[in-house]
């Protein structure tokens, strides 16, 4: 008996043809030609950032001190601001790794259609005689749809583990949030004091200028006129050239300290404000306790603590990796929906309930605890060499402010002569030419040596403020947002005040 078979002929709905037709259109869209932002929509970028830059600033009502400098700064200052968006970034995404860990629920839907039937025949499996006519049981077109809800032994582990990293960056993101505090703390400390410095003096270092340029112009007429001996005015001229140059260099430290103040403070460009003309902080003597100062840095310094976070992150990198050896169970249960008219049952439940293992991965745990202990040891020895050069930070920081004192010092004693001599070539001035040039070069020594005090003591608060920094210590309450400028100062005056007097003793 021979086996027949009828087939119908392969066509195309109406459906399927625009289904088809559509995919091969957009498949001819794939290619995408680059295209740069334009003049226009860059100009007004640059206006929202300038707008978003200096937004929300409270306004300079008066003058300015140093703890309302560092508390605008930390307000205001962009590093800082950047850091704490870092910061609640990785709140967010530790957020959504604890999400992560519960079970998947699972909805679908579908169409299904084909443009015959799938139908089937039965033969017989010895004879390979035809016993049944083809038929089928199933509708060409159908919709599908369930309802899974999915657990995975191993995913959640992986999981878990996956979280507790991202919990542990959050707190290494709030490490360097504490890093950048203390770095504009400290650079605010330094530039404040030149700052000030350059408002007392470039007004006066601008009179002096103008005064030795016109006494450099009197010379060379002394010297055409052949009223002084050629060597004599000669001298003269070089010594107030010199002076020019030192002034002039001066000059240029005093209005880029303003200008490193400024940006600190996150201050727009050409806003005029002062600076408080408060009485210079006394400065603390160089403190003996070093055992203290040590211990106080390795328990606080932010780098040791983000890299000891760090080990606790690879850890659990490993451990993750140690889940994935074992045997894996997973759990699916759900409704189920099909339209076909030929079913008996077109909604069931679909429950089961899986074990899997390879065997094989098992083999890779040797290496695994190998890495977990050649990881564990890498991560000690960094944070050891990190310890070690917190430690010498440490100690160079108090011999540097101990340094920094004795420039102070010399600088204080340099002053008080060359205003001595000031003193004494004024009161000995006559009309003399000689006698003139002499007050000038005394007063442009006077106001370099009031210069030198000045950068003396502001390298004296750097390295005080270096010193800070390098035990690690915290002036800021939790949150900064929440208070005004006048609180924050008050706040950041008093925990400095408090820190010194409870640490820095001798």
């Amino acid at each position: 008996m021979t086996m027949t078979s009828t087939k119908k002929p392969f066509s195309f709905s109406a459906r399927q043809l625009v289904c088809c037709s559509t995919a091969v259109l957009l498949a001819g869209c794939g290619t995408v030609t680059p295209v740069p932002f334009s003049n226009t929509e860059i100009q007004e970028r640059v206006v929202q950032d300038l707008q978003t830059m200096y937004a929300d600033q409270e306004p300079m009502a008066g003058p300015i001190t140093f703890h309302e400098a560092s508390a605008r700064a930390l307000k205001y200052n962009l590093d800082y601001r950047l850091k704490l968006m870092e910061d609640a970034l990785s709140k967010s995404l530790n957020d959504v790794a604890s999400y992560e860990m519960l079970p998947r629920l699972v909805a679908g839907a579908g169409y299904v259609n084909r443009n015959n039937d799938s139908g089937g025949r039965s033969i017989g499996i010895e004879d390979r005689i035809e016993s049944l006519r083809p038929s089928t049981s199933q509708d060409r077109e159908r919709t599908l749809s369930n309802l899974t809800f999915s657990w995975n032994a191993l995913d959640f582990g992986v999981s878990y583990y996956r979280a507790q990293q991202k919990a542990d960056q959050v707190l290494m993101s709030e490490e360097r949030r504490r890093k950048v505090v203390q770095n504009v703390l400290q650079d605010v400390r330094n530039s404040y004091w030149r700052a000030l410095g350059s408002q007392r003096l470039i007004g006066r270092v601008d009179v002096l200028l103008l005064r030795v340029n016109q006494a450099l112009e009197r010379a060379k007429r002394v010297q055409r006129d052949g009223l002084m001996p050629q060597p004599q005015v000669l001298a003269y001229q070089r010594a107030l050239l010199d002076a020019v140059n030192l002034l002039t260099l001066r000059r240029q430290d005093l209005e880029l300290a303003r200008a490193e103040l400024s940006a600190l403070m996150s201050v727009q460009p050409g806003t005029r404000y002062t600076l408080a003309d408060e009485k210079e902080q006394a400065l603390p003597a160089v403190p003996t306790n070093f055992d203290a100062l040590e211990r106080m840095a390795l328990e606080k310094r932010p780098e040791i603590m983000e890299e000891w976070y760090r080990k606790r992150v690879t850890e659990n990198d490993i451990k993750a990796a140690k889940i994935l050896l074992w045997p894996n169970v997973s759990v699916d249960i759900g409704p189920q929906y099909d339209s076909n008219q030929y079913n008996y049952n077109s909604h069931w439940v679909d429950a089961g309930v899986r074990l899997s293992w390879n065997m094989l991965k098992l083999t890779q745990l040797p290496a695994l605890e190998k890495a977990q202990t050649n990881q564990n040891k890498t991560d000690d020895m960094r944070r050891m060499a990190l310890s070690m050069a917190v430690l010498t930070q440490v100690r160079v920081g108090v011999q540097r402010y101990g340094l920094a004192l004795s420039e102070l010092k010399f600088a204080e004693e340099s002053l008080r002569v060359d205003q001595s001599l000031l003193s004494f070539a004024q009161a000995a001035a006559k009309t003399q030419f000689d006698s003139e040039l002499e007050v000038i070069r005394s007063e442009a020594r006077a106001l370099l040596a009031e210069y030198q005090r000045y950068a003396s003591y502001s390298n004296a608060q750097a390295a005080w403020g270096r010193l800070y920094n390098s035990v690690g210590l915290d002036v800021l309450p939790q949150t900064v947002d929440g208070h005004d400028i006048k609180t924050l100062s008050s706040s950041m005056e008093r925990t400095m005040a408090e820190w010194e007097a409870a640490t820095f003793k001798k």
